[in-house]
């Protein structure tokens, strides 16, 4: 995975991370291309016109976010047009009627007090093997807000990290019926990684800004014993917290807020066959370590995330050659955030089979 440290102006950060990050970007463009077209026959022109639908509200929202991605658009030498409509990829892919939506799926799950001392947030991205080869791991320097360290695909300015102030974020996608022109959910990523704070993570999902439903995974620490976790389904029709203890919450793919659900159905034809399963086996191994008193640790998040039981289909996820070829994913890469301590832990591929390497968030610190 390559590693890209990005400064300067939105526009500066964007151009280096296109200038460096070339190769993903093209990678993802030909994955999204060939994916859209081979499930719901969309060629990338209309991808591109469905992309501009959010620019408005964009613009209103965060203009930088605008400048970052002209300036990654400059920096690969593609248009703004693809980058953009990189960006809008799950309101493209996840809404809607097409017969053949797909997602990128994941097991999410966040602990801290009385649970952890630290705040520790961490998932899995289940997605195409083939996507590995897109995958960056930024750290952006911003001028007046938090740095950022980042797992993303090339081109998509916003995605799975934490930043300098101990806020943290993780994405479970979900299938859905509905979306709006609203802010694409990976624009709302980013918006929480540029939050200093709890609250106003919270306040750039909140209000039904966002474009379709996810959910996410939001960490925040003030030191040791003093965090929250929330698994927060975000919606164009407001946000709902799902675990209601805040200190700890497991989280697959599929809905499970019924305020969401009065607005939106749940279109995850395979809830109870990979998605549910996945969760409950999350909770079970919980519910052991609670048993065995075994402290809770990133190590310990670390043995769950490579928990293969109910293979192909497990939370350490493998190919399944007999569901269709839209849904035949797999574990890309894993990732487990201490936010107090600001370090995460990222593994490229399954985490059952590859190591952690550790990376530091911190200014001073080179990854």
């Amino acid at each position: 995975m390559k590693n890209i440290d990005l400064s300067g102006t939105p526009e500066e950060i964007g151009r280096k991370h296109g200038l460096e990050g070339k190769e993903e970007v093209l990678k993802s463009l030909d994955t999204y291309e060939r994916l859209f077209y081979g499930y719901q026959q969309i060629n990338w022109t209309t991808v591109r016109e469905r992309g501009k639908i959010h620019l408005p509200v964009i613009e209103k929202y965060d203009v930088s976010m605008l400048e970052e991605m002209e300036g990654v658009a400059a920096g690969a030498g593609v248009d703004f047009e693809d980058i953009l409509a990189l960006n809008a990829r799950s309101e493209i892919a996840l809404t809607g009627q097409a017969h053949n939506s797909f997602t990128d799926g994941c097991t999410s799950i966040g602990m801290t007090a009385p649970y952890a001392a630290d705040t520790i947030i961490g998932q899995n991205w289940d997605w195409k093997g083939e996507q590995t080869k897109s995958l960056l791991l930024l750290r952006i320097r911003q001028d007046n807000r938090p740095d950022i360290a980042m797992v993303t695909e090339g081109g998509i300015i916003g995605k799975i990290g934490m930043n300098s102030h101990s806020v943290g974020v993780g994405l479970n996608a979900l299938i859905t019926d509905r979306k709006t022109d609203g802010v694409p959910i990976h624009l709302g990523l980013r918006a929480v990684l540029n939050a200093s704070s709890l609250h106003e993570a919270l306040a750039g999902v909140q209000d039904g800004q966002l474009a379709s439903t996810a959910n996410f995974l939001i960490g925040a620490s003030e030191g040791k014993e003093r965090g929250m976790v929330l698994q927060a389904e975000v919606s164009p029709y407001g946000v709902s917290i799902t675990n209601d203890n805040a200190s700890l919450g497991v989280h697959t793919n599929h809905i499970c807020s019924p305020e969401v659900l009065q607005h939106v159905n749940d279109k995850n034809n395979f809830r109870y066959s990979d998605s549910e399963i996945r969760k409950r086996r999350a909770e079970q191994l919980i519910r052991i370590d609670q048993q065995k008193q075994t402290p809770f640790t990133e190590d310990t998040m670390k043995s769950w995330l490579r928990d293969t039981f109910n293979a192909p289909n497990a939370i350490n996820h493998y190919v399944n050659p007999k569901a269709p070829e839209h849904r035949q994913m797999e574990t890309v890469f894993s990732i487990v955030m201490n936010l107090t301590e600001l370090r995460m832990h990222v593994c490229e591929g399954m985490p059952a089979h590859q190591p952690y390497r550790k990376y530091s968030v911190k200014r001073e610190e080179a990854l």
